[in-house]
């Protein structure tokens, strides 16, 4: 009954339903990863920049710590699979350096654009499926308000040999 109380008064919250904070944590363990320490970047610019109630969030790679964890050409040294794990890391170290920034991800009203980045083969054409494993899991944790427009393109590198890179704009409230 309590779900169906959920359906009908969807602002109706039920303790025992995992925040999303609790949701990205449940992610981050299920990845086998840890994203609590420092998110590094590698230049003169901002990881994120909080602009009149937009967020926009720097190229993340999937790099855990001092380690890019997915490197190579996806449909060449890379599969689909391990694309989409590494979409999954890097859209986690996005939503890590959001969730050290306001403190909580439940501040975030909606996510707003996904751009995906794939290193790829030349005749490796399935980049949306793998932008797919970024998407998933931005839906897990913000359900509705996690779907978004999305940009996914095919290059031929990517920093630190990366095999996947994407940015990220979303709408917060204050």
């Amino acid at each position: 009954m309590i779900w169906l109380d959920q359906f009908v008064y969807p602002n109706h919250k039920n303790p025992t339903m995992p925040n999303r904070n609790q949701k990205f944590t449940q992610l981050a363990q299920q990845l086998g990863y840890d994203f609590d320490g420092q998110i590094l970047i590698g230049g003169h610019y901002v990881s994120l920049i909080e602009h009149q109630g937009v967020i926009e969030i720097s190229g993340q790679i999937p790099r855990v710590g001092n380690t890019v964890m997915v490197t190579g050409r996806v449909g060449e040294v890379v599969s689909l699979l391990e694309a989409q794990i590494a979409a999954k890391i890097c859209v986690m170290r996005a939503l890590a350096l959001l969730r050290n920034h306001l403190g909580d991800l439940a501040r975030i009203d909606k996510i707003l654009k996904l751009n995906v980045f794939v290193q790829s083969a030349h005749d490796f054409t399935q980049h949306s499926e793998v932008a797919d494993g970024a998407s998933d899991v931005l839906y897990e944790i913000f359900g509705e308000a996690g779907v978004h427009t999305r940009t996914s393109v095919g290059v031929y590198q990517l920093p630190k040999n990366a095999s996947v890179e994407l940015d990220l704009r979303v709408a917060v409230v204050s």
